[in-house]
């Protein structure tokens, strides 16, 4: 026989004398990460180990204190491992389009580019006056002197061959000209025309006789002009170096010790020799030459492009603290995440080079660790992909994300890959994780630790204290008024609600901390000393006013009988089932009427809900159990015909879950054995085939929700629910229900079968089968079986077909 629950069973109170303060101002605070130990453990395991592939999937829903939790260990890890390199983009000089890319100690990645902008500056200053001195100018004399000489030399004596043959070599517009000469005068080509035939033919011969000696002399010409340029150029060389070999020298003494930097200078040295003329131009005259280009383009030219190739771009730079980098992404576009090469346009043409290349958060965190939320990493689009091929390669390669793609694209910049090395953090919930692990055969090679963020833990003492200290903490990291003994219980209470469980506590601390607050601003617009259980009740009573509109609209209906739900009396095969709606984070249970007809038939049950395809599966499931069931109590001698139709009145949505299994069941049973059922008794419960009565979600909305409803039409004594005896444990019922509950007014039912409840529903003993496999007459149960053989025997006589 069902008794109603003892007043304690209601909720599990927290006294204020179990509290060990009077405020919370009088403990201390605490940073512990509470009630996650395994997260934690899991967590520590996944950042401090380093083989390739252990990167860290954080689960949780949101609120838990994932980030909290993770940020704190990695402040602890991070300051215990050493500073990461640095790293910076330099010009290559054989192929501007693919950028070197070099690793330097922390914190020197500055300096090199603070040298290397001192150095050219110093370079721009030495050579012109180095090149504008008179020893270089006599050398340059000296050299050229010699060749000067063996140049008239060779044009003598190939004008004394053209002298001797009756010409003369003269310089025209195209180059050397041979002119023939008659009586010491150079004949014009009227005068060569006017010569007789024999004469011109003869001249003609001549010459051509003459060409070859002069070929010969014209090819010394050539190289002795490129052997003068030659010899100025190794002379401008010599000159280069003499004036900045002391800088060039400086520069490799500091940082020698850094192989890939040696080799960028020597690069640098080669290009700036073959570029002199960049270094010896006149300022005075580029000064000119930008006063006549238009005002809008005369900032490009005070960049002096010329020489930014020179250039250091700082991709990266550990100057700062000792430590590991930590980087939080909370916008991992694929930019953001493996960085990007800007672009810019100049007079009309979109131009790039290594100095526009800007780093990524994969960048940022190489040599430590890099945190993503994993909801904003899906949100943009090649973001997941780059990531997974950063970290499969362990190479950080800078591109566009449509070249990536495949796409076809203008030619641009392809920087020299970065050697990857980082632990990456996804925080997430733990439906993304099953997707992710089932969707993409890449992640579970990739993320091999999962850190699970628990939604509970044990209500204990000690945890208790946490709770207090976790208070204590919030107060005064963001100056809120302190609790009392009286509030802090209170939140404890609150805990136990959140969790849905009198011997756990929530650690869902997003929501207990907007909690107090709210209670926070009651209490400061009281000007009260502490925040008290007046505040933390009022809070909790204005955010549900806040959010319970359609609750109050629905309730309305019921009231004026828009919606038909009974609270007293009896009915045949009507039962007042619970369900519980939710609209974001605000849940409330709905009473609804729920009815069953059966008549003769084979279709066995069937579920209205889902012919009208407003049925989820796991309430379809619900419903084909209670065939499973009644086949098994019922059926061992007879075979079950009968036609029973199931459905929740007036509901126009979605419905799903199990949890009203019990409750069709009993209206099945009613309307079978003919015995009228309460309608002063909510019921909810799911069963199994066996007919015990198992535990549902969402039991204090539910049982809170009915509550309100008699409340409306009357409180009379009789009302009351049944619950699973598997769930008394989790009811945390608010205070009122509680208060009418010693009143008498209202009552809560455990029942653990469905003979305990469909005993308690009709008044009616529901009887025990007897050896003979027969029920005692009058029972629920020998009601219930008479007519299902007065069925079976009305389908043989019709004959029904078998559907």
């Amino acid at each position: 026989m069902i008794k109603a629950l003892s007043l304690g069973d209601y909720r599990a109170s927290y006294k204020p004398e179990q509290v060990e303060c009077s405020t919370t101002e009088t403990l201390k605070p605490s940073e512990e990460i509470i009630g996650q130990d395994r997260a934690q453990k899991a967590l520590r395991f996944g950042l401090e180990i380093r083989e390739k592939g252990f990167n860290t999937y954080v689960a949780g829903i949101p609120g838990t204190g994932r980030r909290t939790a993770v940020k704190k260990l990695l402040d602890e890890l991070a300051r215990t491992k050493s500073r990461a390199d640095d790293w910076i983009y330099v010009n290559n000089f054989a192929n501007p389009y693919e950028p070197n890319a070099i690793r330097l100690p922390p914190g020197m990645s500055s300096q090199l580019k603070a040298d290397m902008s001192t150095f050219i500056a110093e370079t721009r200053r030495a050579l012109p006056r180095a090149f504008e001195s008179e020893d270089y100018a006599a050398k340059r004399q000296e050299a050229l002197g010699k060749i000067d000489k063996e140049r008239e030399t060779i044009v003598e004596q190939v004008t004394q061959r053209a002298a001797k043959q009756g010409f003369t070599i003269q310089m025209g517009p195209t180059g050397l000209m041979i002119i023939p000469v008659i009586e010491d005068k150079p004949l014009t080509q009227e005068d060569f025309e006017a010569l007789p035939k024999e004469r011109k033919a003869e001249i003609l011969q001549k010459r051509e006789a003459l060409d070859a000696d002069l070929r010969s002399g014209f090819h010394q010409l050539r190289e002795l002009d490129a052997k003068g340029m030659e010899v100025v150029s190794k002379l401008n060389n010599e000159v280069a170096l003499y004036a900045i070999g002391h800088l060039l020298a400086g520069l490799k003494e500091k940082y020698g010790k850094i192989s890939e930097v040696i080799p960028y200078i020597d690069s640098v040295q080669k290009d700036i020799l073959d570029n002199l003329g960049t270094f010896l131009g006149s300022g005075q005259q580029q000064q000119q030459q930008q006063e006549q280009v238009p005002p809008q383009f005369q900032q490009w030219l005070a960049k002096d492009l010329a020489f930014r190739k020179y250039e250091i771009n700082v991709v990266v730079d550990n100057a700062g603290p000792d430590g590991a980098p930590v980087v939080f992404e909370e916008t991992p576009s694929y930019q953001n995440l493996l960085g990007k090469a800007e672009k810019e346009v100049q007079f009309g043409v979109v131009t790039t080079d290594f100095m526009m290349i800007r780093p990524g958060s994969v960048h940022k965190a190489n040599g430590g660790y890099l945190v993503i939320p994993v909801l904003d990493l899906f949100r943009y689009p090649f973001a997941w992909d780059g990531l997974k091929s950063a970290l499969k390669t362990e190479k950080v390669k800078i591109e566009e994300p449509g070249e990536q793609a495949g796409f076809i694209m203008t030619r641009g910049l392809k920087p020299e890959p970065i050697p990857l090395n980082v632990k990456v953090i996804l925080i997430g919930t733990p439906d993304i994780n099953q997707i992710l692990n089932q969707g993409d055969p890449d992640y579970p090679e990739l993320f091999k630790v999962r850190a699970d963020f628990d939604t509970v833990m044990d209500r204990n003492e000690d945890n208790v204290k946490k709770y207090a200290a976790y208070i204590c903490t919030l107060c005064k990291r963001f100056t809120l008024t302190h609790l009392d003994n009286t509030a802090v219980a209170k939140v404890v209470e609150y805990g136990s609600r959140l969790a849905d469980d009198q011997k756990k506590l929530s650690t869902r601390f997003a929501s207990v901390a907007d909690l107090i607050r709210e209670a926070n601003f009651y209490a400061m617009q009281e000007k009260a000393k502490n925040i008290t259980v007046r505040h933390i009740e009022k809070a909790i009573e204005e955010k549900i006013y806040r959010s319970n509109l359609i609750q109050q609209k629905i309730q309305e209906f019921i009231e004026r009988g828009v919606f038909l739900i009974d609270t007293e009396g009896t009915q045949v095969g009507q039962i007042n089932g619970l369900s519980v709606m939710e609209l974001g984070d605000f849940a409330f249970g709905r009473p609804s009427r729920v009815t069953a007809s059966v008549a003769v038939g084979r279709e066995g049950i069937i579920d209205i809900e889902r012919q009208a395809q407003l049925g989820g599966p796991t309430h379809t499931k619900g419903v084909l159990i209670l065939g499973g069931y009644l086949a098994s109590k019922y059926a061992q001698d007879k075979p079950l015909s009968l036609s029973a139709k199931l459905v929740f009145e007036q509901s126009y949505g979605g419905v799903d879950g199990d949890s009203a299994s019990s409750t069709e069941l009993y209206a099945i049973l009613s309307a079978l054995s003919g015995l009228p059922l309460k309608q002063s008794i909510a019921v909810t419960g799911s069963v199994n085939q066996r007919g015990e009565v198992q535990a549902i979600g969402g039991v204090n909305e539910k049982l809170e929700g009915f509550f309100e409803l008699c409340k409306a039409k009357g409180l009379t004594g009789q009302q009351g629910a049944m619950i699973p005896a598997s769930n008394v444990q989790n009811l945390m019922l608010k205070e009122e229900l509680l208060e009418a509950a010693k009143a008498g007014k209202f009552a809560i039912y455990p029942a653990r079968t469905i003979d305990e409840g469909i005993e308690f529903l009709t008044g009616v003993p529901a009887g025990e089968r007897q050896p003979d496999g027969s029920y005692k007459e009058g029972t629920v149960n020998y009601l219930v079986n008479r007519r299902l053989r007065e069925m079976a025997e009305m389908v043989r006589e019709f004959q029904l077909p078998l559907r």
